[in-house]
């Protein structure tokens, strides 16, 4: 019993302060995937974020790593020095113009996969790398898994679905990858069959927008049968017009669980689930707390696809979740080529998410393949699904050796330090013009 009239103490709830952050950029080797924009690059930019606290435990993030990112987290990064490593709420607000947000890039096209770039979608992706970090530290100081920090898992478990591409056999120059190539409906299953075989993966993504909607509708037919009881969707990025995406759910009706972004305008959306009564998910037109409302009036969408890094983190991504619910709308994952400190990210969220009812994505098989993951344990898929690890923090340490290597190639090719299909599209058939929606 607790002796009357002797003060109650508890351990600082905020934990150490921040003494240091470091950034530092890379690149990875990618596929030659294609898409609706082009082809990707031998190389993709990444950010990795160290936030370090005065006790010397270091958390771990990963973000974009474009120029524009790694400008706005070089401004915003120092100021988090000298805040407590738990004030996750404060770290959020980093950076937050109080005038609001100002537009980027008014007018985006086939290589704009987040609609209207703002301001306030550029630091929220920054912000993104930071939150994790913090998240990563704080659960480090506290032994504790981030999960716990986020109200604890609720599943064991996360399941992924097998990201499948239209691809080259291998970049220009190179020796052919180890998924080879597909550029048809037999190349496409060939690809299936292969990521099954790698992560036993239960169900299957088809990124389209790179061939004809009727070939890329075979392409699904072709996984139907193939794969009779997996679950199958397909995503062209906002590639169809309204008409041919009301031929394609006609004629994929009770073969996808969903559509992703058939068509880019949001009406186009709405007048396609009333047409056909399809399931539509997006990554493109709801990507920010102001395009929720919208989108759900109009019931132009079912599924929202959170990306914590469109999103701002885990946290917001929770919160995104709870959106979704009240609205009585569902929630999975989006995937941009990533490693495995934004995999764990993804985990320990999706873990926490009681109603997440379709597989999430991820492409990270894709830079397995590579082996320059910048963690020390790669992450392995057992039908399809990742375990939730209960170890203090994200779980996962960093390779100091494979981050230099990769930082050593973003210094010596300076000419891959932005995203860029149509360039590299480009490079390969130089007569090759920037696509505009609708592409078919």
């Amino acid at each position: 019993m607790r002796q009357r009239g002797l003060p109650v103490t508890f351990a600082a709830p905020a934990g150490p302060r921040i003494a240091d952050i470091r950034l530092t950029p890379i690149l990875i080797s990618d596929p030659a995937l294609l898409n609706i924009a082009g082809v990707h690059q031998p190389y993709a930019p990444r950010l990795i974020v160290e936030v370090e606290t005065e006790t010397g435990t270091v958390g771990l993030g990963e973000t974009y790593g474009d120029g524009a990112y790694l400008r706005l987290a070089a401004e915003l990064a120092p100021r988090l020095k000298g805040r407590p490593v738990g004030e996750i709420n404060a770290i959020l607000q980093t950076g937050k113009d109080p005038a609001g947000s100002r537009v980027v890039d008014a007018n985006p096209d086939a290589s704009g996969y987040r609609g209207l770039l703002t301001t306030e979608k550029m630091r929220l992706s920054v912000v993104s790398a930071l939150e994790t970090a913090a998240l990563d530290a704080y659960g480090r100081e506290l032994g504790v898994p981030v999960h716990q920090l986020l109200g604890g898992k609720v599943r064991d478990r996360v399941e992924y679905s097998g990201y499948l591409f239209y691809k080259w056999a291998a970049q220009p120059g190179a020796e052919p990858d180890p998924w080879g190539e597909a550029l048809d409906p037999d190349g496409v299953v060939e690809q299936a069959r292969r990521f099954h075989a790698y992560g036993g993966f239960q169900s299957f993504k088809l990124k389209g927008g790179a061939f004809p909607a009727e070939e890329e509708a075979d392409a699904v037919k072709a996984l139907a049968a193939a794969f009779p009881d997996h679950p199958l969707r397909l995503d062209p990025n906002g590639a169809w017009s309204l008409e041919t995406a009301v031929k394609v759910a006609e004629e994929l009706d009770g073969v996808v669980e969903y559509l992703e972004d058939p068509t880019a305008r949001l009406e186009d959306m709405a007048e396609l689930r009333r047409r056909t009564g399809v399931v539509l998910a997006t990554n493109m037109v709801v990507t920010a707390v102001e395009e929720i409302r919208p989108a759900f009036d109009l019931d132009a969408v079912q599924v929202v696809l959170s990306d914590h890094h469109f999103w701002g983190g885990l946290l917001a991504t929770r919160d995104l979740a709870a959106v979704c619910r009240a609205y009585g709308r569902a929630v999975s994952m989006h995937s941009n080529t990533h490693l495995g400190i934004s995999l764990a990210a993804m985990t320990h969220v999706a873990a926490t998410v009681p109603d997440l009812r379709y597989a999430c994505d991820t492409h990270y098989p894709w830079q397995a393949a590579t082996g320059e993951d910048v963690i020390t344990e790669p992450f392995t898929f057992d039908r399809g699904r990742v375990a939730v690890t209960d170890t203090p923090g994200l779980g996962v340490e960093l390779d100091r050796d494979m981050l230099a290597r990769l930082h050593e190639r973003w210094q010596q090719t300076p000419g891959m330090r932005e995203r860029d299909d149509i360039a590299a599209m480009r490079a390969v058939h130089p007569g090759y013009e920037r696509p505009t929606l609708p592409k078919f």
